[in-house]
């Protein structure tokens, strides 16, 4: 997926096997979903060669879920933008989600997986560092889990230059800003709503406010910040 991947996992009951198992999957989710790869899945139903519903079933999944991210940020998220088709804003966090489940249900006690900045935990206690966009080498915020599961997602221009465009104009979101933390229990979520409320721009806390049980932290252009708590 163009970026790096790290695993942590507690617990005595799972094996090199179950992690070999995760590395597999995330392998397999990037040949399936690439929009570099001529021959994915996404590169053939983007060109008409493939029909949705002659799918494998992770796909379809993928196509359901982006949908209900659709309807559920009023279209701020797509993964139909400019008619195309790329579900890259939902497909890593959704990647990493499923393969933190399976390293529980195979033994772990805690995991922490780290998808390029994007992380599921289960257990705990972890504590994530979120990155300053406009300081490097500084930690702008601390997010501590210390049970349950716990997504955070975080985006921004950082790291990767203006990737987010507000789809109703198809250019970067008025008044960006530098980095928007979203912290939910599945990365999924957490991944598709970060990225729907960077797009929004000055319309992202009132969002975020309204959705239940997100907590997000923003750093603006100029350095500012805000957060938002259920």
């Amino acid at each position: 997926m163009g970026t790096v991947f790290s695993i942590t996992v507690r617990g005595t009951d799972v094996g090199p096997r179950a992690l070999d198992e995760a590395e597999a999957w995330l392998r397999h989710v990037d040949a399936v979903f690439s929009t570099y790869r001529e021959d994915s899945a996404v590169s053939r139903i983007a060109r008409g060669e493939l029909a949705p519903q002659d799918c494998a079933p992770e796909v379809r999944e993928v196509l359901r879920l982006c949908e209900r991210a659709r309807e559920h940020t009023g279209g701020w998220f797509t993964a139909g933008h400019s008619g195309g088709f790329d579900p890259s804003g939902l497909v890593k966090g959704w990647a990493v989600e499923r393969a933190a489940e399976a390293l529980l249900s195979a033994g772990a006690t805690g995991v922490c997986l780290n998808g390029g900045g994007d992380v599921q935990l289960h257990g705990g206690p972890w504590r994530v560092g979120v990155a300053h966009p406009l300081r490097p080498g500084q930690v702008a915020a601390v997010v501590e889990s210390r049970q349950g599961a716990l997504g955070v997602a975080t985006s921004g221009p950082a790291e990767r230059g203006c990737h987010i465009v507000d789809p109703h104009t198809g250019q970067a979101p008025v008044g960006g800003l530098a980095s928007l933390t979203v912290v939910h229990a599945g990365l999924t979520d957490a991944d598709t709503w970060a990225t729907a409320a960077y797009a929004m721009g000055p319309g992202a806390r009132a969002w975020l406010e309204a959705q239940p049980d997100v907590t997000a932290f923003a750093v603006t252009a100029d350095g500012e910040t805000w957060s938002v708590t259920p």
